[in-house]
């Protein structure tokens, strides 16, 4: 392992409600086992999170809080406690905003990348995004963003049913909206009524092209841009499964070399002088082959734990030790490692038949990239580390059973008729025999804590999950 500067704490900010978030635990387990304190700036002290071992204390925050001076306060009341610099790590997309926007006034207290100023916010708007990927040259969905409810209503014809709706800025949408950061519309007139409510959105509408989803095409890029401008750290991987199925997120991921997309990710990197963790998602396009990207999420992905490499480093330790001028150590790739989800695993299990599972050959497969086996061979990962789990660890078993017991009650309260339907579904498939041989792309019903849930008469149109 790294020698660490454990003088320096940590600090894990995530404004996104989400109790189920488990690369937040990922970072607070990852860092806390190199032995550095810390500490967490998220909504409750008693999510399954907060059951963790190597915490060392949360700082809750107002629910909802989304106001950048009461923020910048409560962050400065945080670093008063600690009484030293602490390293600050954005967990979801809003907080690398609000902290880019902040980085100014937390000079002296925290230890940030020094990131072009308002980049964070560029690469996360989906509008901006399609610039820079034109600019780039980067393989991007083709998008149409509508002036009018008309214009809507020609882009779906033109792009072809179904097509992509997506908010550019999910982080302004009202928690009481009833509104997704992205849906699958499947008309001209879902298209215009969605459009009615971009004023209520708070951000401009875009219409992209459906890519087809299916087995092996769903790629993502996790990696650390230190001050020189390079990947310090990065690797690619695959998802293997996800929830809901074909279009949420990562349920389980298999590290795998991709050389297509650490290209486009590395020269994107330069590219834009980025400088802090980062999480591109990409997907193949069958009919050319080309990798295109989806997204380019400015935090720590949920399932960056995946890219353990051998000396033990990931992404979080790779910021901590550079930015308290330690070496970050060369990446000793371990090809072949698995990251599981278990509760989404579990849900996207039941929803496909095991036959239908992703599994490695060792051989090349249709697309040239190596399909590392499932036995370890090919350059794939020690045995004895082979695979993690996002909740449950030998070490620090609590959050594992408090996420179980928080998951369950969740779903009795707010999912039980939903995942009667889930359940129903799938049972009625069986009964018809095409169990397994579903559009991946119909609504799926979960659990899981999501902001914005639909109320009876809002806008139609099948939500397609996105990652942490």
């Amino acid at each position: 392992m790294p020698s660490f500067d454990t003088r320096v704490p940590a600090v894990l900010m995530r404004l996104d409600q989400n109790p189920f978030h488990h690369g937040t635990l990922g970072a607070v387990r990852s860092l806390g086992r190199a032995g550095i304190e810390v500490h967490t700036v998220v909504e409750a002290a008693r999510g399954p999170v907060g059951h963790s071992r190597y915490l060392r204390r949360t700082h809750p925050r107002p629910d909802g809080c989304r106001d950048l001076a009461e923020i910048q306060r409560l962050l400065l009341q945080v670093s008063d406690r600690l009484g030293t610099p602490a390293v600050l790590i954005p967990m979801d997309d809003l907080s690398a905003i609000t902290v880019g926007q902040l980085q100014s006034c937390l000079t002296g207290r925290y230890l940030l990348p020094e990131q072009p100023s308002g980049l964070p916010e560029r690469v996360a708007d989906k509008a901006e995004l399609v610039g820079i990927c034109r600019d780039l040259g980067i393989p991007h969905p083709r998008t149409v963003i509508p002036g009018c409810a008309a214009e809507a209503a020609d882009a779906v014809r033109s792009l072809g049913l179904p097509v992509i709706a997506k908010w550019s800025r999910p982080w302004l949408l009202p928690e009481a909206a009833g509104l997704r950061s992205t849906l699958l519309v499947r008309s001209a007139d879902e298209a215009r009524e969605l459009y009615g409510r971009s004023a209520e959105a708070g951000s401009r509408l875009l219409l992209q092209e459906f890519l087809p989803h299916g087995r092996g095409l769903d790629w993502f890029f996790h990696g650390y841009s230190g001050a020189g401008g390079e990947c310090l750290v990065g690797a690619a991987g695959r998802k293997e499964r996800s929830w809901p199925v074909g279009a949420g997120l990562t349920a389980v991921g298999t590290w795998l070399p991709n050389p297509a997309v650490e290209r486009t990710a590395r020269q994107m990197v330069s590219a834009l002088g980025y400088r802090g963790i980062l999480d591109l998602d990409f997907r193949r396009d069958t009919a050319t082959g080309a990798y295109h990207l989806l997204d380019f999420n400015p935090r720590p992905g949920a399932q960056f734990r995946l890219f353990t490499d051998r000396s033990g480093t990931d992404v979080v330790r790779a910021l901590h030790l550079d930015l308290t001028g330690r070496a970050v150590p060369v990446q000793a790739a371990a090809h072949g490692r698995t990251f599981v989800v278990e509760n989404y695993a579990l849900l996207s299990a039941l929803s496909v038949l095991p036959s239908g599972r992703a599994r490695g050959t060792g051989r090349l497969g249709h697309d040239g990239v190596h399909n590392v086996g499932a036995d370890g061979r090919g350059g794939a990962a020690d045995r004895s580390m082979a695979m993690e789990a996002a909740w449950f660890a030998l070490d620090d078993p609590r959050p594992a059973y408090a996420m179980a017991v928080a998951f369950g009650l969740h779903a009795v309260r707010r999912g039980r008729s939903g995942l009667g339907r889930v359940l129903g579904g799938i049972a009625t498939d069986r009964r018809r025999g095409d169990f397994g041989r579903h559009d991946p792309a119909l609504p799926r019903t979960t659990p899981v804590l999501r902001r914005g849930r639909s109320p009876a008469g809002s806008v139609r149109g099948v939500p397609v999950s996105q990652r942490p």
